[in-house]
């Protein structure tokens, strides 16, 4: 079948940048939503930017937990939020055009499930997507210690072509709050997405 041109996404109601500016972010259970809550917070600030969202079971009760609030509050209105259940959300199909997935916070479960090709939820079916399309996948896993089997998920997962970002924030920006260091990493998350921000200090700069 041929790739879909300007000419043909015209006859079809398209624009022809369509998935240019979209983009997937997942949370899952693991801890650290103060990550997802300012990258989620930055998406919000950029109406040009087109953002689909889903949330594990688990993650909608660490989320509760850790900051006491709902996914939907998390996310924001502008962002479109698909259930974790759904696999005919569009996020299941290769044909729906996205710049890039993210799962921030990534727990070892899911990494696993990633990286072994075993979608059970829609946010693996979304990343198994992301690897065959050859789209931009980011995992900002986050676990400690690290096991043999959380190494080799990570190794495969890499090698189908996902990033591996660990939830590691750097600290000599001296951060004054908790929040001032998850937005540090937020903007190293956009960078990686090739997002102009302006959430964090860069070196020499």
């Amino acid at each position: 079948m041929a790739e879909i041109g300007p000419e043909m996404t015209k006859d079809l109601g398209l624009p022809a940048s369509a998935g240019k500016n979209r983009y997937v972010i997942a949370v899952t259970g693991a801890s650290g939503m103060l990550y997802a809550r300012e990258l989620f917070a930055w998406f919000q600030t950029r109406r040009d930017l087109e953002v689909h969202a889903v949330c594990s079971h688990a993650g909608e009760q660490v989320l509760n937990l850790e900051l006491g609030l709902t996914f939907r509050e998390l996310v924001g209105p502008r962002t479109k939020v698909h259930a974790v259940d759904d696999f005919t959300a569009p996020l299941a199909s290769g044909s729906f055009r996205v710049r890039a997935v993210v799962v921030i916070p990534c727990t070892m479960g899911t990494l696993g499930a990633i990286a072994r090709g075993v979608p059970r939820n829609l946010i693996h079916r979304a990343a198994e997507v992301a690897l065959k399309e050859r789209r931009p996948l980011i995992l900002v896993v986050r676990e400690t210690p690290l096991s043999l089997v959380h190494l080799r998920s990570m190794t495969l997962a890499a090698e189908a072509g996902a990033t591996i970002f660990p939830a590691m924030p750097g600290l000599y920006q001296r951060p004054g709050s908790l929040a001032e260091m998850a937005r540090n990493f937020a903007g190293r998350v956009l960078d990686h997405l090739g997002l102009d921000h302006d959430l964090t200090r860069r070196w020499g700069e």
